[in-house]
């Protein structure tokens, strides 16, 4: 009965994530581009490198894996991330509505006849999230690491345009995994009694606030990572130099 364009966001959220996964996907099994040794630029795609075909300094954890073209470098944190994006509570909304119509908008039919809800397989495993929280927490640490790695240039600290770029995405990602609705569980969800908690009160209040930002920062975090993925991957190409500021 809506004779609005109620099919426009879902038609948008289709095109872009289709946009985003079809580059990801691309560019995690090209095998080349993503590490930039004069700064030590590595991309988050591509972290940490643990195949045996990373090229020299970019495995800080060892390079148990052998380089067989289906194995992507960073094949322990990638599962790990995909698990906690598509079992997310604002990706599934989004994904629901763009790519099963389930359903598509606000009263508008459903596209399937029947609904089960989260309650059979697959779509059963969407109640790991909570625990592949924890793991993107994880991973969240090996990226600030990578990041402040990149400020030791060949002739001691310096900076460039990339640093900017690896740092304003570790801090977009770790304000999106923040925003999690099972941090923000964790942090106070069964406290019976705040006042017998301040500090942790004090985290679940921040966390809340960014918890109202999560649909936002989940968008902001593809973004951030497209082009920080994009940025070290036209240097390492040599497409063009990083723009140095000092170092």
């Amino acid at each position: 009965m809506r004779a609005d364009r109620w099919w426009f966001p879902p038609l948008v959220t289709f095109v872009g994530l289709s946009a985003w996964i079809i580059y990801a996907t691309v560019r995690v099994f090209m095998h080349k581009w993503y590490y930039v040794s004069d700064y030590h630029y590595l991309t988050p795609f591509y972290s940490p490198c643990i195949t045996d075909r990373c090229v020299e300094g970019s495995a800080e954890f060892g390079t148990p894996l052998p380089s067989f073209w289906l194995i992507p470098e960073a094949a322990f944190t990638l599962p790990f991330l995909l698990l906690f994006r598509l079992t997310c509570y604002y990706y599934r909304k989004a994904y629901y509505r763009a790519f099963w119509l389930s359903p598509p908008a606000c009263a508008v039919p459903d596209g399937h006849r029947t609904y089960t809800g989260e309650t059979r397989f697959p779509l059963l495993g969407q109640n790991l999230h909570r625990y592949a929280f924890y793991a993107a927490a994880i991973i969240s640490l090996i990226n600030t690491y990578d990041a402040i790695r990149a400020f030791q240039s060949p002739d001691g600290f310096g900076f460039g345009l990339g640093n900017i770029i690896l740092v304003g995405n570790v801090v977009m990602l770790w304000a999106y995994t923040l925003s999690c609705h099972s941090c923000r569980h964790i942090a106070g969800g069964r406290l019976k009694h705040f006042s017998a908690h301040p500090v942790r009160y004090r985290f679940w209040t921040f966390v809340s606030k960014l918890n109202t930002r999560h649909m936002q920062l989940a968008w902001i975090t593809l973004g951030t990572l497209a082009v920080t993925d994009f940025y070290v991957m036209a240097v390492a190409a040599g497409w063009f130099p990083d723009l140095r500021f000092v170092g």
